[in-house]
This record gives structure tokens, sequence and C-alpha cells, in this order.
């Protein structure tokens, strides 16, 4: 069977190194690049992000990321973004009483979570719809977390007859957040999968089988 021919958008985020590493383990054929050639043309993309939210959309912006991840998800590319990764796809995020335009992929402000110990660092659970592919099999696992802001409202208009509604997983710290959300092409965790042993492991494998359907 051929290995899934995946990108990891190399556009100045940290930790790509470690994606690049699981992401071979799992069994894909792994190139780090901004190329748009091969960007446009891989199976799967992967988006990593780490640090603050406008630093990461400059970074991105810089290269013209965005406009390569728009027009993979409008021709059903697949697209898999980890942490910061997941915060850009949302329209704003606001760090330090500044606001920054998001990629607006979906509606929704990326906020500091509401929780009395700030980062969220470690391990934690998900809770997953019925519908998921994402975490089919791992559904009761934990995964490695490393953030202090997240999207705490889920605010995707559903009222669209022809469009199958994302499906929306969950996690508590202080209070609700996203931990991955699952629509189409556009797929996304505030977790790091990379970090979170054989669940995270699975989870890529996961993907990579979506790839392949």
């Amino acid at each position: 069977m051929r290995r899934p021919d995946v990108v990891v958008l190399d556009y100045g985020s940290g930790n790509v190194r470690s994606a690049v590493r699981a992401l071979e383990h799992v069994g894909a054929q792994v190139t780090l690049t901004r190329d748009r050639d091969a960007v446009q043309n891989a199976d799967g993309l992967f988006v990593p992000g780490v640090g603050a939210f406008e630093a990461v959309m400059n970074q991105l912006t810089a290269v013209h990321g965005g406009r390569m991840i728009g027009r993979r998800v409008a021709g059903g590319r697949p697209v898999l973004g980890v942490c910061v990764g997941m915060q850009i796809m949302f329209e704003e995020g606001s760090e330090h009483g500044t606001a920054a335009k998001g990629l607006g992929e979906w509606p929704g402000v990326v906020e500091r979570l509401q929780a009395e110990v700030v980062p969220h660092m470690g391990w934690n659970a998900v809770r997953p719809p019925e519908d998921t592919v994402l975490f089919k099999g791992i559904e009761d696992e934990l995964f490695y977390f490393v953030h202090s802001y997240g999207v705490q409202r889920w605010e995707f208009d559903v009222a669209q007859p022809l469009m199958k509604p994302p499906s929306v997983t969950w996690s508590t710290h202080g209070g609700d957040f996203l931990a991955a959300v699952e629509n189409g092409p556009l797929t996304a965790t505030q977790f790091h999968p990379e970090k979170s042993g054989e669940a995270g492991l699975a989870l890529l494998r996961n993907w990579l089988e979506s790839l392949r359907s």
C-alpha cells in the first residue's frame, strides 16, 4: 500500500521535528516545506503552531500560508492543524488585550482559558462525538495539552441543509474548551498528538487512513 504523502508546513513555527518523526512513524512519507506546489499536491497538509496567535499569523502570512491552506480546504484537500495551528483556523485571537485576525475557516474567538492555573499543561481527557473519525478506538484516551488560550464557544451555523455539521470534541480545564474539530477536509486538535504517546500516534494513523479514503 502506498504511503500517504504529507507536507508539514514550514513557516517558522517550532516543534516541527517531533511532528515529522511521529507522522513518519505511523506510515506517512513526510516533507517539511513551504513550496506551494508541494503543499497543494500532497495527500495531507499538517499545520503546526507554537507561540502566540498573532506571531503565528504573521509568520504564516509571510509565506502565503493562509492562501495555501484556503486553497486546499476549498478543493477538499485534507488539512490537520495542531495547537496554535488549530487556533488560527478561527476568526480571531485575543491575547494580552490585543485582537488579531485568523484565517476565518470557522467562526469564533480564541481567548484566555477561564481557569485558576494557566497554562493548561499536561494530560487531559476529551469528549469526542459518536461520529468521530479522528478518535475512533481512542475515545477514552488522554492527550497532551500545552496552551493558555482556546475557543470556549462553538458558534458554527448548522442551519445549512446541504452541509454536514462539523464533529466537535470538547475538553475541560476550568471551563469547557474545544479540543478538536472535524469538518470535512479540515481537521484540527488543540492538543499535540505528536506528544501524546500511543494515543496520539493512533490519532495520526486515523487521520492517515482518512487520506486514503
